[in-house]
């Protein structure tokens, strides 16, 4: 069964409903998904309660960086509590995104060493979300230490040099549908090059529906557009890479996977 590691079911995000998307999701070959709790306390709450209601599902819980200036006291307790769930895996998506610059580009520098400390206090990996802001957040992974967790830059969409430095670090490199976009050279190359215990699939659902879906909210039965593209750059049979990266995840969130 296929691992989506990066989509989101809360119902901000998801308006058919978690049911009805993990449905279709199963039928497609999907087995198992990591929900990502950011945006809203709203938000976080229904990524792990919906990751408590059923065994395939596990939950993140961070501070996105376009959230990052409205981080307050209730913010932190709340983030604190989630991250004790049991059903919790990790820490994210955190980072930075110099892209929208939704929040000051200093806070969201601040926010994200607070994140990564907080994970190796609780030494959880983390989901890393980077756009237009790779040098910084290389930066920041090797000079808080991210290292001692690791974890997985989220979507990637960067070149060699950044995946090579990012593997040195501890990081996995997840692929979303962005690696089918027909301008997306640079991240085929490494999507065909990157060790094959160090890959991971994802949709982050809703966004960035993989070709040949463009155009259409994504859910996680996509992912399997996603592995086929990737399968065939890497000259490797589907049902090996499906059981690659179902290992690695597994693995990175360290997880005993049911049937």
């Amino acid at each position: 069964m296929w691992f989506d590691t990066h989509c989101h079911l809360d119902s901000e995000n998801c308006p058919d409903g978690a049911d009805a998307v993990l449905s279709r999701a199963r039928a497609a070959g999907v087995g198992h998904f990591v929900c990502i709790g950011v945006g809203s306390e709203t938000a976080k709450r229904q990524a792990v309660e919906l990751s408590e209601r059923d065994a395939n599902i596990w939950a993140t819980v961070g501070v996105h960086p376009h959230d990052a200036a409205e981080l307050d006291e209730k913010g932190e307790r709340t983030l604190h509590e989630l991250l004790a769930r049991p059903r919790v895996v990790a820490l994210g998506e955190v980072g930075l995104d110099y892209h929208y610059d939704h929040s000051p580009r200093e806070r969201q520098r601040s926010v994200f060493a607070s994140m990564i400390a907080i994970a190796k206090q609780l030494d959880k990996p983390l989901v890393i979300h980077t756009r237009s802001a790779a040098a910084d957040t290389l930066e920041l992974l090797a000079s808080e230490g991210a290292r001692d967790v690791g974890g997985i830059i989220h979507c990637f969409s960067e070149d060699r040099a950044f995946a090579e430095r990012a593997l040195d670090l501890g990081f996995d490199l997840s692929f979303s549908g962005i690696v089918t976009f027909k301008n997306a050279r640079a991240i085929q190359a490494v999507a065909a090059w990157a060790p094959s215990d160090r890959i991971l699939v994802e949709t982050d659902s809703p966004y960035l529906s993989p070709v040949p879906l463009r155009g259409r909210p994504c859910e996680p039965a996509y992912v399997v557009h996603t592995a086929r593209f990737i399968a065939a750059l890497r000259g490797t049979e589907l049902s090996d890479l499906c059981a690659a990266t179902t290992a690695n995840a597994a693995r990175r969130f360290r997880l005993k996977l049911e049937s």
